[in-house]
């Protein structure tokens, strides 16, 4: 009788607040809104009550956000959104740049404390990338909502990937709560050559730019068993409602890092981030992060030029051609490429160094990805949500 009544008083919670969307600190939305983000529509989602609100015997899910700057629920934090809501929260996971995404980029991010709510912030980017299994132990269901760019070495896909993993060995419910690609709309680039250049910023044998959400991505990484052992994460993933993959328009609420803080550099980021591997500058440091390239008193300057429509080597050998010529001129500058493999890691193989350096042209070059491509268009296909 006594459980009877627990379960019949959190029902009644559940419906007269859940649904409430004012009650989570954002407008209500319209039956005929056009569009909604995975967060927004958990509160009317089967897995809300089910896994947040009750447990088996009657006790809240003991909940680990992985969450950042991104993961609001209109103008409110999804951490403060579910506080708000009843939701057991115990503990923060955060991705590289921290929990308000501040830390520069490869910047080691320590544990913290959440000021606001009193919470611990686990960072997933400092002594450990991957829950440990002493992090995991008061969990019941981990819930994730971070923004990724669409990008094959931007991080928080590999953030995703060890948190699927830490659930799947102790059996934890994952939630992902879905979000925009913003570079959604194609799918380009070489594919990764795992065997010889997996690493944080490149996991899986995707393109550079691969046309999916990340909760798509994550129905992918475990459908195609990609996880430590072939195991599979119990995995459930919050649509978004009104998304359309070529919404090019579509302008993130919140910069997803410090140095992608507005939409003509999110578009220019896959074609730009290939730089990291080289002498050349990207703006880090100025006022136009990924907007422009540097080396010595050279300047790609791109801020006016219109966002590519597709990856692009155009820029990457365009200053690999001035730097040649500045180098014929005086043998003091660096070279192009860094003596590291990281430009490798970030192209995902070792032939695009060396087909840059032997004149090959861009047409030439994307010739050779095209088999792969095919490939990873046919794996990509089997995970889609939203229609291409």
């Amino acid at each position: 009788m006594v459980l009877v009544v627990a379960m019949l008083s959190q029902l009644l919670f559940y419906s007269c607040h859940a649904q409430s969307n004012e009650d989570f600190g954002y407008e209500p939305l319209s039956p005929d809104s056009a569009f909604a983000t995975g967060a927004e529509n958990l509160w009317g989602h089967e897995v809300f009550p089910s896994m947040f609100l009750f447990r088996e015997g009657g006790y809240k899910g003991r909940t680990a956000v992985v969450a950042n700057q991104t993961s609001v629920v209109g103008a409110t934090h999804l951490v403060d959104t579910l506080l708000r809501a009843g939701v057991n929260v115990t503990k923060i996971f955060c991705p590289e740049h921290g929990f308000r995404g501040i830390a520069a980029a490869g910047a080691k991010v320590d544990n913290s404390t959440d000021p606001k709510t009193g919470l611990p912030i686990i960072s997933l980017y400092g002594k450990n990338k991957k829950p440990t299994a002493k992090q995991m132990e008061d969990v019941d269901v981990v819930l994730f909502d971070l923004q990724d760019v669409g990008c094959r070495f931007y991080t928080y896909l590999s953030t995703l990937h060890y948190v699927m993993e830490a659930c799947a060995e102790r059996d934890i419910p994952l939630v992902v709560l879905d979000r925009p690609n913003p570079n959604g709309h194609y799918i380009d680039g070489p594919v990764l050559d795992t065997a010889r250049f997996r690493s944080f910023v490149g996991m899986h044998p995707v393109s550079v730019v691969y046309g999916m959400t990340i909760g798509e991505y994550a129905q992918m990484i475990n459908g195609e068993q990609w996880l430590a052992g072939g195991r599979e994460c119990n995995l459930t993933v919050v649509p978004m409602q009104g998304y359309r993959r070529d919404s090019v328009d579509y302008e993130l609420p919140v910069p997803p890092s410090p140095n992608l803080r507005n939409a003509h550099a999110i578009a220019l980021y896959p074609s730009l981030c290939l730089f990291e591997g080289t002498h050349c500058g990207v703006g880090r440091g100025t006022d136009y992060p990924f907007e422009w390239v540097t080396y010595g008193t050279d300047t790609l300057d791109l801020r006016q030029e219109e966002a590519p429509a597709a990856f692009t080597l155009k820029y990457l050998m365009e200053m690999y051609r001035i730097v040649g010529t500045r180098r014929a001129v005086s043998a003091a500058d660096k070279p192009f490429f860094l003596k590291s493999n990281f430009f490798e890691k970030l192209a995902g193989n070792g032939d695009l160094r060396k087909q840059i350096e032997q004149g090959m042209s861009e047409e030439e070059i994307r010739a050779t990805w095209q088999p792969a491509l095919d490939e990873f268009k046919k794996i990509r296909k089997k995970y889609l949500i939203y229609e291409d």
